[in-house]
């Protein structure tokens, strides 16, 4: 039996904690956390995996969040397409391949995506998030409650960053 998400957006955070500036994703899961989105599932986890492709149905849309290391500071948003790639024959998925799972498996498109790449810089073991790092992901922040504030009109393409 598929469940229906309660709410049409959902953000998708993915990261590790233990790791630095790895941890960017899950630092804005508990950020959005402490808002009063209307309309907005918050989702969490280490990596992106094949099963997450059932958290995507029944969406209007939906913001991937994660940490990179060659995004252009303090964050890059880009609308994704689905597209097979190496990673969905390894442990981890990239956003794309995972949208590309939810059209085989339901044989229709994904719902609208998009992904927030967060700069960071240091990704060593048991590392803190950097200070530059915690500067891009307030950055970021900000960009996502202006996507979610419901008297924005824009279209997600249509907000610039900070």
């Amino acid at each position: 039996m598929t469940q229906h998400p309660t709410n049409p957006n959902l953000i998708f955070t993915w990261g590790n904690p233990s790791r630095g500036d790895d941890a960017l994703g899950p630092a804005m899961y508990d950020l959005l956390q402490n808002e009063d989105f209307n309309g907005v599932d918050l989702l969490t986890d280490f990596q992106l995996q094949i099963e997450h492709a059932i958290d995507l149905e029944g969406r209007e849309r939906v913001l991937f969040v994660d940490a990179s290391t060659s995004a252009s500071a303090p964050f890059e948003f880009l609308r994704i397409q689905p597209e097979q790639d190496a990673s969905y024959t390894t442990h981890a998925m990239s956003p794309q391949a995972l949208l590309s799972v939810y059209r085989q498996v339901n044989g229709c498109a994904p719902p609208p995506a998009w992904l927030l790449s967060i700069r960071g810089y240091e990704f060593g073991l048991g590392l803190p998030l950097s200070t530059a790092a915690n500067s891009h992901l307030l950055a970021a922040f900000r960009h996502v409650k202006r996507l979610l504030d419901p008297a924005q009109s824009a279209e997600w393409t249509d907000l610039g960053y900070d």
